[in-house]
């Protein structure tokens, strides 16, 4: 089968390798399609791995079970939470103390996906419906996080929402904020293409943080205020520490991209302090956010063709993390068995 092999930073070669076998008690899948996510960028771009090599990522996955119950359309959620740990038990399976770390297992940028017995047995499988695309389905994983967290924060009528980075996961936010009942939503970046795009997804304003003081702008667009909610969906710590003075008194400022390892944010305590601020770091999603986030992905309401920018062949991999790194794309989704 074809394969995108990691060799190192930036070292991404299509290569033919052997198919996966089928594994005692699992199948394999044959992938149709799979997201090119920004952690894959960052991993298939610094060395991840640190010299374990080669390496196979990706793991926004659907496709067709050639094993098992041959011909069902499926997704698989990468992560499987084991349901019986202090976390998953008391409704946080995203931080599940016996996870299964889909990173260290090959992953979807290939023809051919194993999917282990554990997998199945953890219920992260879910059947895509006649008439829904591959493509769709596959934004069940991304949008997880995004649901996750605006549920988690309770995104309501009536907010005024503050969303910095308008790469995918920034425009998913502000689409689901609109779908919760956002009455504003303002988008920061630092890319005007992407800005220019971001307003299909129900942004109402837009600031080019190079040109203008994003704090300045937001505080002139909220009479003064601040937002209720403001999501830095970004790896920038400096716009971590910006994001606090865009907030409302007791407003909720979200960490939610991770910044690079060993980097440090530097917070006025103070200000988080008078101003009665909640400061919320958020990751991942638990099981019943996994299936409701799917559920939305391949509804009419989230129109999720619309985020799907590029459908590339596995072969120009390389040419979709260059057109999402440039802000060209929004979503570039991959197919392996297309040539």
């Amino acid at each position: 089968m074809q394969a995108a092999l990691m060799y190192g930073p930036n070292d991404i070669r299509v290569e033919e390798i052997e198919k996966p076998k089928c594994p005692e008690g699992g199948f394999v899948l044959k992938v149709m399609a799979v997201g090119l996510c920004g952690s894959d960028i960052r991993n298939l771009t610094t060395d991840s791995k640190s010299g374990k090599y080669p390496h196979i990522y990706g793991h926004e996955i659907t496709g067709t079970c050639t094993e098992y119950k041959v011909g069902d359309r499926l997704y698989i959620y990468p992560a499987d939470h084991c349901m019986q740990c202090e976390p998953c038990r008391t409704g946080h399976s995203e931080m599940c103390e016996n996870l299964g770390n889909n990173l260290d297992r090959p992953g979807g940028f290939a023809q051919y996906y194993t999917v282990l017995p554990r997998q199945i047995a953890r219920d992260v499988i879910y059947r895509i419906p006649n008439g829904i695309s591959y493509d769709r389905a596959s934004l069940g994983e991304p949008l997880s996080s995004v649901y996750a967290c605006q549920e988690n924060i309770n995104v309501g009528f009536g907010d005024i929402i503050v969303i910095i980075g308008a790469g995918p996961i920034g425009c998913f936010h502000a689409k689901l904020a609109k779908l919760r009942g956002a009455k504003k939503v303002i988008m920061i970046e630092i890319n005007d293409n992407r800005l220019k795009t971001a307003k299909q997804f129900g942004v109402d304003h837009t600031i080019n943080s190079l040109n203008e003081d994003p704090i300045d702008a937001v505080r002139k667009l909220t009479n003064g205020k601040g937002a209720d909610k403001v999501i830095s969906a970004n790896p920038s710590t400096q716009a971590q520490a910006q994001a606090i003075f865009m907030a409302k008194r007791t407003g909720i400022v979200v960490f939610f991209g991770g910044v690079a390892k060993g980097a440090l944010t530097e917070l006025d305590t103070n200000y988080i302090h008078y101003n009665g601020l909640w400061i919320y770091g958020h990751y991942g999603s638990n099981s019943m956010q996994v299936q409701k986030s799917f559920e939305l992905a391949i509804s009419d309401e989230f129109e999720s063709e619309k985020f799907i920018t590029h459908i590339l062949p596995l072969s120009e991999i390389n040419k979709g993390i260059s057109l999402t790194k440039s802000g060209k794309a929004i979503k570039v989704v991959l197919h392996p068995n297309d040539q």
